[in-house]
């Protein structure tokens, strides 16, 4: 009966070990996505970071990346502790998970708070740096970001094309007359911004909107992917811990 109950014992330590291994495995995979999505905002998605006031954005990004790299340590570390069963480096495995779990749900939590913040912050703010930043010595990010919404997004100003208006640059020589920035133009080209017609400029709608859902849906992405992958790091927990007893109640 004493040697059944210790079969038992080591094919469920068995079955815990290739268990948690194939756990560590998609979660490195996963580690690597989480890299990959911080990545691609700071890299491709940055454009517009310039034109918005609070940094949560970018802090974010910074934290799924920072995450991404502890995540793909950790599951070389889970796959380590798993194999040479040491319960020393089951708790250091434990707590990397434990940290990181609280890291992705931080950047979920910045994302959602963000997602409800984001369309106070620019009906407040994304119509003076577009008026008072466009074209000025130092702003060349302000400046490139405006240029590129308004193309991307085919839109001018931030409420409507009258915004411009109230730019500081548009009142001065250095605008050579024009009404409105080039980028505003259907057909962008030097000086097309003089000409004031709706078949020439973008008069339909302001930029605002189409940016706020720009960035609302990337933060979806962001605050999804921090949310579930620290769901899922729930279950190599709980993995972690039956290892950690079942080691524990073996006799050496």
């Amino acid at each position: 009966m004493r040697e059944y109950n210790e079969n038992k014992e080591t094919c469920g330590t068995i079955c815990l070990k290739y268990l948690l291994f194939i756990f560590n495995f998609f979660f490195w995979l996963a580690g690597g996505a989480v890299m990959a999505v911080g990545i691609w905002t700071l890299i491709e998605k940055s454009d517009y970071i310039s034109l918005l006031q609070s940094n949560t954005y970018m802090a974010t990004a910074y934290i799924l990346v920072v995450a991404g790299v502890v995540v793909m340590i950790t599951g070389i570390l889970g796959c380590c502790a798993t194999f040479r069963e040491q319960r020393n480096l089951l708790r250091v495995y434990f707590i990397l998970l434990l940290c990181i779990f609280l890291l992705e749900i931080i950047a979920g939590i910045l994302a959602y708070i963000y997602y409800q913040q984001l369309s106070m912050e620019l009906k407040q703010n994304l119509k003076d740096t577009m008026t008072q930043k466009y074209r000025k010595p130092g702003e060349e990010g302000v400046t490139n970001a405006v240029d590129k919404l308004q193309q991307e997004f085919k839109c001018c100003g931030s409420h409507n094309a009258s915004d411009w208006s109230d730019s500081d640059w548009i009142e001065s020589s250095a605008a050579s007359g024009r009404k409105f920035p080039d980028s505003c133009c259907k057909t962008p080209t030097e000086f097309c911004g003089r000409r004031d017609h709706p078949s020439n400029i973008y008069k339909e709608g302001g930029c605002i909107t189409k940016l706020e859902n720009f960035i609302q849906e990337h933060l979806k992405i962001i605050g999804a992917v921090g949310i579930g992958i620290a769901c899922v790091q729930i279950f190599g927990m709980i993995f972690t811990c039956c290892l950690y007893r079942s080691l524990k109640s073996e006799p050496y």
